[in-house]
């Protein structure tokens, strides 16, 4: 996703309230004016009111490697998968700084977090996409041979996975752009077909490290995924970014070549 795309997203008020969510504590605390009249006491300094004590900087700590981690876990590659992972933990930091500088403030801050909760849901991919989804296994194994001039790029997911949902925009936008009649995009739940996930030898636990798993299937058999295993076995890390999986399933290459061999259209003969 360009800057461009990532600014215009930003701009949906789910995002720039949930930023001022995640701020508010720190902002509060460093503009005067808000510190003073919210946290000043009787007899109590101006400066050291606005000072960050060392259990609201251990806070502010943990939360910064909490978020560092879990972007790492759920594959965040963009400014928009950062701030989407984060919000949670932002929050729940937030909480807790507010409620050790009055109970008051956590538990309005708290009623302030439900509201935008119910009020502003996370938004979601809306734009074309042309994607396959395979509701059998039997199906699926049937359609990879049933044409075998038909490139397949297939996604496999679980539902619940943080790394699938932060993909699946981004696979639809492919599918979008890429979509020929020789180059298709699949998916399937794994967590719904343990079958399938054995066969091709994809672990859909909770602590798995292969979901999603991308397969490019060619007359019926695999040729590439993504991630996949070195030469010793172990599995290699794999950012799913648009860019990325353009690149390593050469989807320019193979929409250009599935594009010339689609035959041509004939027109239609006046009488």
């Amino acid at each position: 996703m360009s800057w461009k795309k990532e600014l215009k997203v930003l701009a949906k008020p789910y995002y720039w309230v949930n930023i001022l969510l995640a701020v508010s504590y720190l902002v509060s605390k460093k503009t005067k004016v808000i510190c003073t009249r919210l946290f000043q006491h009787a007899n109590q300094e101006e400066e050291d009111v606005c000072d960050m004590d060392s259990r609201e900087v251990e806070i502010l700590f943990f939360l910064l490697i909490v978020v560092m981690i879990r972007s790492r876990k759920t594959g965040s590659v963009t400014m928009i998968n950062y701030l989407t992972s984060s919000f949670l933990y932002t929050k729940v930091a937030n909480l807790i700084l507010w409620a050790y500088a009055d109970f008051r403030y956590g538990l309005g801050f708290l009623l302030i977090c439900v509201l935008v909760g119910m009020l502003l849901p996370e938004p979601s991919y809306s734009g074309p996409e042309h994607i396959t989804y395979f509701r059998n296994a039997k199906t699926f194994e049937e359609e990879l041979v049933r044409d075998k001039k038909v490139s397949w790029l297939i996604c496999f997911y679980t539902v619940w996975n943080p790394s699938c949902v932060n993909f699946a925009p981004i696979f639809a936008e492919l599918s979008a752009e890429y979509n020929a009649n020789l180059l298709k995009f699949g998916k399937i739940d794994i967590g719904r077909f343990p079958d399938v996930a054995a066969k091709y030898h994809i672990s859909d636990s909770s602590f798995s490290k292969q979901l999603p798993t991308l397969i490019l299937f060619q007359q019926g058999k695999e040729v590439d995924r993504r991630p996949c295993g070195d030469a010793k076995g172990k599995l290699q890390k794999f950012f799913f970014s648009s860019d990325n999986v353009r690149a390593c399933f050469g989807l320019n290459q193979l929409y250009k070549q599935s594009v010339e061999k689609q035959p041509p259209v004939e027109s239609k003969k006046s009488k």
